[in-house]
């Protein structure tokens, strides 16, 4: 197969962590050898492996180390894996590798949507590579697809279901009439959900998502502290029910436009989602992303959005594009951002759903909202109202809340 004597090139690289997205990218590099030689025409070798725990059975046992300057200080390492997860001391490991001239790969979109305008900053100083792939969809390619596939649209919105865990406990509710706590449990039990589960079904870990890949279509930097964001924890079985009967279903959607002004409108919040949507029928752990371009329409990239292998192959992807560009910056950037180019999200429009009770609800709600689409049962009147800014939505509740009507429930009604 090789010329006796002749000398296999390599490149050397190093992985930060070696928890479950880690040792998966170990795993790749190790068992795929050939097959990202045959792709690369060199092997990527794995010189050293990041973590505080021993690994004693480990095939390559003798390359972990548990001090980050024996990565810094190795000129060999010319691309460094971060899969930590979390801020600290991601962030500062990340900034001094490419500070060091080496390129840098990463799953954590925690770190991206912290820290990626700062990082794309370095990488253009140093002519190093700054790629996340893997921080967005897992297993799904998006970041890729929408700077190369995609470069010649207008992208006028990107709308998706970001989060495994919420879509999984949301599915379970709308298909098994499961209460949102015994799904959040059932979640947790087969490995979904974090024993501390804030972070998705309080909607966090989507707004970083929608975030990088709202930084990645406009250009600049959208820090989640910017974004409003809302969880599932408020839905209800009730709402589920009537959401079907309305021809709707629910899922967490994170969401970007571009406005005509050239503004954008970005929230994380539940949706209900129409069920000719090609994201209505995605399910259990599943990810969706509808990217809508000017010229291409509507596109929507389907997969598992987490997991060990998924989510690793992604990021074994970006360490050989790194490595093919190790003298040469991939044009993947954006710059800082002030948040001045984001509505506020109360003078976002959308239809809504609302949930309400009282004497005479329906009446006293079609003479505040004009025109609705309404059912009731069990003493509960559901509708669906024209389109409005979320501030006039909110004047009108008020007004039926004087008139004795309780507000229950609201959910926006996505046009994706």
């Amino acid at each position: 197969m090789y010329q006796k004597g002749k000398v296999r090139k390599m490149v050397s690289v190093a992985i930060m962590g070696h928890g479950v997205v880690g040792s998966g990218v170990a795993e790749i590099l190790l068992t795929h050898k050939q097959k990202l030689f045959s792709h690369l025409g060199e092997e990527i070798y794995i010189k050293k492996i990041l973590d505080l725990r021993e690994f004693p059975d480990s095939p390559i046992a003798d390359r972990f180390t548990k001090d980050f300057e024996e990565i810094i200080n190795d000129l060999e390492i010319r691309v460094v894996v971060e899969v930590m997860g979390g801020i600290h001391p991601a962030y500062e490991f990340v900034k001094r590798c490419l500070k060091a001239g080496k390129s840098v790969v990463t799953s954590n979109k925690e770190l991206v949507a912290a820290h990626g305008a700062e990082f794309f900053a370095i990488a253009k100083e140093e002519n190093t590579n700054f790629m996340f792939e893997a921080s967005v969809g897992g297993g799904i390619p998006i970041i890729r697809p929408m700077n190369q596939c995609l470069v010649a649209n207008n992208v006028r919105e990107v709308a998706g279901i970001l989060n495994g865990t919420t879509n999984f406990i949301l599915t379970r509710m709308i298909e098994d009439g499961m209460p949102f706590d015994d799904a959040l449990k059932l979640a947790q039990d087969l490995g979904f959900a974090e024993r501390n589960p804030a972070a998705d079904i309080e909607g966090h870990d989507a707004c970083r998502k929608i975030c990088i890949l709202a930084s990645l279509a406009y250009g600049r930097h959208i820090y989640p502290q910017s974004v409003h964001t809302e969880g599932i924890t408020g839905i209800a079985l009730e709402d589920v029910k009537f959401a079907e009967a309305f021809g709707y279903v629910i899922k967490l959607i994170g969401r970007v436009k571009k406005l005509d002004d050239g503004r954008i409108d970005i929230l994380t919040a539940p949706m209900l989602v129409p069920f000719n949507s090609q994201l209505s029928n995605i399910t259990n752990e599943f990810n969706g992303i509808m990217v809508r371009g000017d010229c291409t329409g509507d596109v929507v990239f389907y997969g598992k959005g987490a997991g060990k292998l998924p989510t690793a192959s992604a990021v074994v992807a970006d360490v050989v594009d790194c490595c093919k560009h190790l003298k040469a910056r991939r044009f993947l950037f954006w710059a800082d951002g002030d948040g001045k180019n984001i509505i506020d999200w109360r003078d976002s429009v959308s239809a809504m759903y609302v949930r309400a009770s009282g004497e005479n609800a329906a009446q006293k709600a079609e003479a505040v909202f004009g025109d609705i689409n309404v059912t009731e049962g069990d003493g509960v009147t559901a509708m669906l109202t024209t389109e409005m800014t979320y501030r006039v939505f909110e004047e009108k509740c008020k007004a039926l809340k004087a008139q004795g009507v309780e507000i229950l429930s609201a959910i926006r009604i996505g046009d994706i």
